[in-house]
């Protein structure tokens, strides 16, 4: 497949690896992937076939995903013994020349993957991170009834937020108690965050993507299971939970550029409920001039009606991620920091 798009300089791909390598995967506990992705920062020939990942996306989640997603797929391979996912006793030597090898075999796969697919992951348990901020929208809504649009919905997992139970420690428990998808969250800091006694009514709720993952499709399902880091048993067992209610709700997912259809998405919504777009570790792939197209949009939609965002985001590149509500009002906009979070919502700490 041709590529169309222009290569990363090899020095910024190393640097990235690098960086996911220390950032992400080992405050996130993937001891694999964070040897993995150390030892591709000084492979020229494994940099080389990373750079072929489309400049929206993050290289190291995408060549991490797309090898792990054809030994799922059952490609017969001795790199496989050193994933957890994979085996049940992994081998905790060096994987590296493992991969090394598997990559250059099996180029032309990864290749074909790192141009057709996109990171996905539709991590169910930042609704754990994301509920609170829904309970302080529906709070100055006034109570009434939530219009929800989501930018980046993949599989549309994160629409029924509403359909799970949360548990944030010290029988502090809010949503679904008997949904099969118990989310847990821990809370650090000293601040509670605003959460519900009983969870907010939902009139309307629609997703944007411009892939959406359909999850009667066992092979995007597959795709949606190989992002998830290897040692991540627990993030497995949530993602197959919520892909049973989602196969029951069926949330509706618009396949398109979130820019051209939330005009006539927000029009869809009714028009007496609170309308409340949110997205998480999304708008990093929005170049800058998208960023500012969304939010002059949002301020002309706001002369009809009050629109609150909430954005699961790094922030100016924070790390860790933060959780952050802005208000369009007659035009003008208010923005509020008020917490950070895991970006895979395992905690939550509330900072007003």
């Amino acid at each position: 497949m041709a590529q169309d798009h222009p290569t990363i300089p090899l020095d910024v791909l190393a640097r990235r690896f690098v960086r996911f390598a220390e950032q992400e995967a080992e405050p996130a506990f993937s001891p694999l992937y964070a040897r993995l992705c150390r030892s591709i920062a000084t492979d020229p020939d494994v940099l080389v076939l990373a750079a072929e990942t489309p400049p929206s996306q993050p290289a190291p989640n995408l060549l991490l995903g797309a090898v792990h997603y054809l030994l799922l797929k059952g490609v017969d391979d001795p790199l496989a013994a050193f994933y957890p996912s994979l085996s049940s006793s992994p081998d905790p030597g060096e994987a590296s020349p493992a991969f090394h090898r598997f990559c250059l075999e099996y180029a032309q796969d990864i290749r074909e993957l790192l141009l057709t697919r996109r990171v996905q992951t539709n991590e169910v348990a930042r609704s754990a991170c994301l509920l609170p901020m829904f309970e302080l929208v529906a709070r100055q809504g006034g109570g009434i009834p939530l219009s929800l649009i989501e930018i980046g919905a993949s599989a549309g997992l994160n629409l029924l937020w509403d359909r799970y139970g949360y548990d944030y420690a010290n029988g502090r428990r809010c949503g679904v108690a008997d949904s099969p998808l118990q989310i847990p969250c821990d809370l650090k800091g000293d601040l509670l965050p605003p959460l519900p006694t009983s969870l907010p009514e939902i009139a309307f709720r629609l997703g944007i993507d411009l892939y959406p993952l359909d999850i009667s499709d066992d092979d995007a399902v597959l795709w949606l299971r190989a992002l998830i880091w290897p040692e991540h048993h627990e993030r497995v067992e949530r993602l197959q939970q919520a892909l049973e209610i989602a196969r029951a709700q069926r949330p509706t997912v618009l396949a398109g550029d979130a820019l051209n259809l939330l005009p006539e998405v927000i029009a869809e919504a009714p028009p007496e409920t609170t309308l409340c777009i949110f997205h998480s570790l999304t708008l990093y792939q929005f170049s800058a001039e998208q960023r500012e197209r969304l939010t002059s949009l949002l301020l002309e939609f706001s002369r009809q009606r009050p629109i609150f965002r909430i954005a699961f985001e790094k922030i100016r590149g924070a790390d860790p991620p933060q959780l952050c509500l802005f208000s369009y009002i007659q035009g003008t906009e208010t923005a509020r920091v008020l917490a950070d979070c895991s970006a895979h919502g395992r905690w939550l700490e509330w900072l007003v």
